[in-house]
């Protein structure tokens, strides 16, 4: 054995055993002599000889199918070499993978396949691909079959598991794109069948299962993958162009002329030049002729008119990056834009967005859904591109119509700074298309659960106070609500401001009935705010929210510094009540129902709170985390709650003052 021996020089391999001897071999046949192997025992004996013997084939077939020369011996070997592979005993992934690559390599070197040909291929190797992935060169093929017959059976019958596997399995399409190309081209292939999306939508059921909850969870962020790559595609042309396109900054202050952009590229934005914009702006007329701009691929309309026009001229020296909601929200060169995609393209389009409706009306799916889409995982072209954000518009109806706080939170922008489906579909977004029903649709959704809030409030009367005004204006109530609560939070610190609202109010019945509601509550809070009354108080228990709210009612509080709740039934509703105690400082709330939605509130007004007892309550990390913006806190009791070690940390390091803290039965202690 001083030489290696190939296995393609092995010519015959035998077990060989002697009855009154236990000792387990192998017999190799070679040119020129045999060879013997000893193993241990029988398994490893076994193991070798099914390991040789497969080797043995596989470079048989290998060299029998590497020059072909008549398709049906080649029919016939693909056929042997699938049933080789599934009757091994040998249990490894390789034992399926090598005849899928062999076959792949084999259509990769012949092209001048016919059709026929390609379709018997696939369908010998079927039954290999019930359990194993097709290789990346497997998966051009396949792609290449769905484009050219997407009404061909063999994508149904052959096709469907193959992809169901996929979808079902598959842990990451970064690293094996060709997978999710191909599921990308055989979702296409169904929609151009004769039912078209009918057959799509059953398909997207059949992954979902028929129960309530889908037993698999990666099919979600794979189908909501595909659909991302797959919306890419559409405006791939415009994106490849963006060299040649204003930048964010150049369309928020001004492009450069055309002449300094680089020639010959097959799509841009055109814009004006500062020198026309100049002379522009001494024109009378304020309506210009639109500029169009035509591709083979995409059709851009550029409307521009005097206003933003001078709006662009007073904003030139800003050097900061504009947002990129502002940006398509207050384009001084392009006040509208207008994109029309190739036919091929607005057809892929409305499949898959098609299809993120399909996902979004799954209520188990749904909060995954919210989640992957809240960063808007979509192109600035997409977004500028008005079928696209009217057909997205039902699943962000389908969020906001969520009672779920995990699903209507992801409205929301997913860090400071950067705009969310909120600000998109706002009145003055790129995407709202309609007098503000949707605006006020997520603002009631968010208002109802947790971001009643100072925080919350501020940012719509820093952005959005005039569409709130002209919403409440036609009645909205949920806007009357907005501007009453700004007006108790004091939200707005301009008089003329204050004195519009109020004017808004009354010019409707609901908004004059609130008002006066709040003009009363007004009176209420200045009567328990006025000095005098009890320092400390205690409910008796079993007390309610309402009998908090009659006792606070019934007299003046503003000496009330110890309040006692404990082993009531107040919940988090309470909330409203205690932050309109000015002088508390310690909050008893041992073993009542009060829960994070309740902590955040007390968090942004009783700042001045020193001891606070949340003992068994059913608080949780969402709501103890607000807890670090009360720093005069220095006696903290969470024993028996939700509370996890990092919050813990965080809360130590956040709450300088707080000298006793109790967190017994829970993860911290």
């Amino acid at each position: 054995m001083e030489n290696s021996i190939s296995y393609s020089a092995i010519e015959d391999v035998q077990l060989l055993s002697w009855e009154n001897a236990p000792k387990y071999c192998l017999q190799l046949t070679i040119p020129g002599g045999t060879v013997l192997l000893q193993a241990a025992n029988s398994y490893l004996r076994d193991q070798w000889f099914h390991s040789l013997q497969w080797k043995k084939k596989i470079y048989k077939y290998k060299k029998v199918l590497s020059n072909p020369s008549r398709w049906e011996v080649v029919l016939k070997e693909i056929r042997t070499l699938v049933d080789m592979a599934l009757t091994s005993p040998l249990q490894d992934d390789s034992i399926h993978q090598a005849p899928l690559e062999i076959v792949s390599k084999l259509l990769s070197e012949n092209n001048n396949l016919t059709t026929q040909d390609h379709e018997s291929i696939i369908v010998a190797i079927a039954p290999l691909l019930e359990n194993n992935h097709p290789p990346p060169d497997l998966c051009e093929f396949f792609c290449k079959h769905c484009r050219e017959r997407p009404r061909s059976m063999v994508v149904i019958e052959v096709f469907t598991p193959v992809v169901q596997r996929i979808l079902k399995h598959n842990m990451d399409f970064g690293k094996c794109p060709r997978l999710r190309l191909f599921t990308q081209e055989y979702i296409l292939s169904l929609n151009e069948l004769n039912a078209g999306m009918e057959v799509v939508k059953k398909f997207i059921h059949s992954m979902h299962g028929p129960t309530g909850q889908c037993p698999h969870p990666r099919v979600l962020p794979n189908l909501v993958a595909v659909c991302l790559a797959a919306i890419y595609s559409c405006y791939e042309e415009f994106i490849n162009s963006r060299d040649n396109s204003p930048s964010l900054k150049e369309i928020r202050n001004g492009c450069q002329q055309q002449c300094d952009r680089k020639p010959n590229l097959p799509l841009r934005l055109l814009h004006t030049s500062p020198d026309l914009v100049s002379q522009e702006a001494t024109l009378t007329e304020s309506r210009l002729k639109p500029v169009i701009v035509t591709s083979n691929e995409i059709h851009v309309e550029v409307e521009r008119n005097n206003t933003a026009n001078q709006k662009m001229t007073a904003g030139v020296g800003n050097d900061s990056e504009p947002n990129l909601i502002d940006c398509l929200m207050v384009s001084p060169t392009c006040s509208t834009i207008s994109i029309e995609l190739s036919p091929q393209a607005d057809r892929i389009l409305g499949c898959y967005v098609e299809i993120l409706k399909m996902l979004s009306d799954y209520d188990d799916w749904r909060p995954a859904l919210a989640s992957l889409l809240q960063p808007i995982p979509f192109p600035k072209e997409a977004l500028a591109h008005e079928k696209f954000t009217k057909e997205l518009k039902y699943v962000i109806q389908r969020f906001a119509e969520d009672p779920r706080q995990e699903v209507h939170s992801c409205l929301l922008s997913v860090r400071a700074g950067k705009d969310g489906w909120f600000q998109l579909y706002s009145p003055g977004g790129v995407a709202c298309d309609d007098d503000g029903e949707l605006f006020a649709s997520m603002v009631h959704i968010l208002m109802g659960s947790c971001y009643k809030t100072k925080k919350f409030l501020l940012s719509l009367a820093e952005n959005k106070l005039g569409p709130c005004m002209l919403l409440a204006l036609r009645g909205n109530q949920t806007m009357v609500e907005i501007l009453c609560l700004m007006l108790e939070y004091n939200i707005i610190d301009n008089n003329d401001t204050q004195l519009q609202i109020i004017s808004t109010l009354e010019s409707t019945d609901v908004g004059k009935r609130m008002y006066e509601q709040l003009c009363e509550r007004q009176r209420e809070l200045k009567e328990l705010q006025r000095k005098g009354g009890p320092t400390r108080l205690t409910l008796p228990s079993k007390s309610t929210d309402a009998d908090l709210a009659r006792l606070l009612s019934s007299g003046s509080f503003g000496n009330l510094e110890n309040l006692s709740l404990a082993f009531t039934n107040v919940t988090s509703a309470c909330a409203e009540h205690l932050i309109k105690l000015p002088s508390l400082k310690q909050l008893n709330l041992w073993s009542t129902q009060f829960g994070d939605a309740g902590l955040r509130l007390l968090s942004e007004h009783l700042t001045m709170l020193q001891v606070l007892n949340l003992c068994e309550t059913p608080v949780t990390d969402a709501g103890l985390l607000a807890l670090s913006s009360m720093k005069s806190l220095c006696s903290l009791n969470m024993n028996s709650t939700k509370l996890s070690a990092d919050t813990y940390e965080d809360l130590k390091a956040k709450l300088p003052n707080l000298k006793e803290v109790d967190v017994r039965y829970t993860e911290a202690w």
